[in-house]
């Protein structure tokens, strides 16, 4: 089967075309992945400005289709995924309105995809198995349940508890920013510039240049909250981190907060605490609710030192379970984790395929975008 894919939920505009191969060990092979970025136009906003983004998103996407359609070398098309939300409504909808004209004109089944869902669902592209359940009896299970999963990226941070396919319960989530939106605006408090995630890191594992003044080394010791890291929940908050970051920034001498060795502090102590909570408070749920699985996800999962600290703390604190975070380029929003994620659900039938099916059904008329949809909803 091969499933098209389109993704608009934010500032990236994505298609992707996957094979899915489901003889033995389902497997997916990546006919074309095509994601047209628009940081670059962003940047001056320090942040994604909705209307521009959706503006962007109608002048792309016929040129990514075409793209993914040529590097995929015009396969057979069954099905077409797109994802409903959530994120930004007006970009959403730029999808979702040109994924149902493909599929009136096509006249294949559309199935709607939550975008949180296809940020865990990611890490099944590269790993040939399947999602328990799906294989009763069958050998290579990639996910076994319950499994803690920990979505982290610009807009979200949310920790899921997974009981199977389709069972999701939101155990917490931040209560204002998200790790990535802190990331971007500490990072705009430094002067680094967007997207912020990239900016920290760069910067925190850069070492001290030897061009600071001597008078300025060794004399910025900084050390950041680590926000509800201890409290009872499962809820995040980064805030506070950022109004820290603010604080100590101007409490500073011009000359230090601008000198090298100063921003080098401060980015590896804000990376490092977002780190910290985000690992105590999923390996506090993996404990409590005795996951056989954590799954990470999201694009701040791209990180380096979260990554190698998250593989760690895992082997080290749980025993017996399995860790799975996607490939750095699959953490990002991308066209292929919504075509996997359609794939399942159309495996599952939770709407019959002619339902599906432009224009014998009308389950497509019901496939609406949905800035605030939850990944507890039944799509």
């Amino acid at each position: 089967m091969v499933i098209l894919a389109i993704e608009t939920s934010c500032d990236d505009t994505c298609a992707a075309l996957i094979k899915a191969n489901c003889k033995k060990r389902p497997s997916f092979e990546i006919l074309s992945n095509i994601v047209s970025s628009q940081v670059k136009l962003h940047a001056k906003y320090g942040g994604v400005y909705p209307s521009l983004a959706k503006r962007e998103h109608q002048r792309n996407l016929p040129k990514v289709l075409a793209k993914a359609l040529a590097n995929g070398k015009n396969p057979k098309i069954d099905l077409i995924a797109v994802t409903v939300g959530p994120g930004l409504e007006p970009c959403l909808w730029q999808g979702v309105n040109f994924a149902k004209e493909l599929a009136r004109k096509l006249k294949l089944p559309i199935v709607p995809v939550n975008h949180i869902e296809a940020h865990i669902f990611a890490n099944l592209i590269t790993r040939p198995g399947l999602v328990e359940g799906f294989s009763t009896g069958r050998p290579g299970l990639v996910i076994r349940f319950p499994a803690i999963c920990l979505v982290v990226s610009g807009g979200h941070t949310q920790l899921i508890l997974m009981k199977g396919f389709g069972d999701y319960k939101i155990l917490g989530e931040t209560r204002d920013d998200a790790a990535g939106e802190c990331f971007d605006k500490t990072a705009r408090i430094l002067g680094l510039g967007y997207p912020g995630g990239p900016a920290i890191a760069k910067q925190a594992v850069q070492p001290c240049r030897k061009d600071i003044p001597a008078e300025y080394r060794g004399r910025t010791s900084i050390k950041l909250p680590r926000p509800m890291i201890y409290q009872k929940n499962y809820d995040f908050s980064f805030s506070g981190l950022k109004t820290a970051v603010l604080y100590d920034f101007k409490s500073r001498p011009p000359k230090v907060r601008t000198s090298k060795e100063y921003i080098q502090k401060m980015a590896t102590e804000i990376q490092q605490a977002i780190i910290d909570v985000l690992i105590h408070k999923t390996l506090k749920a993996a404990k409590n609710l005795k996951a056989k699985t954590i799954i990470l996800g999201g694009g701040v999962a791209a990180n380096e030192e979260l990554r190698k600290q998250f593989k760690s703390n895992v082997k080290c604190q749980v025993s017996n379970v399995k860790f799975l975070v996607p490939p750095k380029n699959l953490c990002t929003d991308n066209a292929a984790m919504t075509a996997v994620t359609g794939y399942f659900h159309f495996l599952k039938k939770k709407t019959p395929k002619e339902n599906l099916r432009f224009p014998t059904g009308q389950g497509w008329k019901k496939i609406k975008a949905d800035a605030n949809l939850r990944i507890e909803n039944s799509l």
